[in-house]
């Protein structure tokens, strides 16, 4: 099971939102690259990256902190956020991104991601966002008819990395996640799922731990990892 500390910038600072509302934000650090290097020293081996500010944009907003991340840290780093053509998904490779996730783009033109799998393989994660089980994009703005499972169906067997799943009505509030829905999403396919959202206890990790036979490879760690409910040696040497 891989943890992933999350970082989700908005307005060059690392935040965390309530349901993916951008209007309820609470900033945790004015320097993500700080808080890359605290992650970094604590032993985790990758990083998630959210550009929050591109999401709603469609285009890349918070470069200057991502980059200076990866001046910082070693360590693996995924990448989502307003990436939605080729150049944009090679120009973050070039900079040292090592994993860039999709998540409007798999929705709007399923052919691109298909392609970007082909001409960056191992490279290309495709990002999920429900809200009761329909797929949810352009920084959750906008709610869809697509259920979650039959857009992840359309990415089987193209050389996606990883379907990071995240419920939307349980991300930042601290109540659990959807284990349900996540299960139901990975039992559906064969490529790896990465849980996010709700995580709030190592309780939750715990329990994802033991799902890890039906795809569920990691997981994503936000507010609670920020506010102290998980802390970050027990989960790490939970998941060893």
């Amino acid at each position: 099971m891989i943890l992933y500390p999350a970082i989700d910038l908005k307005d060059g600072k690392c935040v965390r939102l309530l349901r993916g509302d951008m209007d309820k934000a609470t900033v945790f650090s004015n320097s993500p690259a700080d808080q890359a290097m605290v992650f970094e020293t604590s032993g985790f081996q990758w990083l998630h990256i959210v550009d929050l500010n591109g999401a709603f944009e469609g285009k890349p907003v918070n470069e200057s902190a991502v980059k200076a991340i990866l001046s910082r840290v070693k360590m693996p780093v995924q990448l989502g956020g307003g990436i939605r053509d080729i150049d944009m998904i090679a120009t973050w490779l070039d900079a040292g991104i090592s994993r860039v996730v999709l998540g409007t783009l798999a929705l709007k033109n399923p052919v691109l991601v298909k392609e970007a799998c082909r001409l960056f393989p191992g490279q290309i994660a495709v990002g999920i966002d429900a809200k009761g089980g329909k797929v949810a994009v352009n920084g959750w703005a906008e709610i869809s008819d697509q259920p979650a499972v039959t857009l992840a169906k359309k990415f089987e067997d193209v050389g996606v990395a990883a379907i990071i799943y995240t419920d939307i009505s349980k991300d930042g509030a601290m109540g659990g996640p959807n284990f349900d829905e996540t299960v139901k999403l990975a039992e559906e396919i064969t490529t790896p799922v990465i849980a996010s959202g709700g995580i709030s206890s190592i309780d939750d990790i715990k329990r994802y731990k033991e799902l890890a036979t039906m795809g569920i490879e990691g997981c994503i760690l936000g507010r609670a990892l920020y506010e102290g409910a998980i802390k970050a040696d027990e989960a790490l040497k939970l998941c060893a």
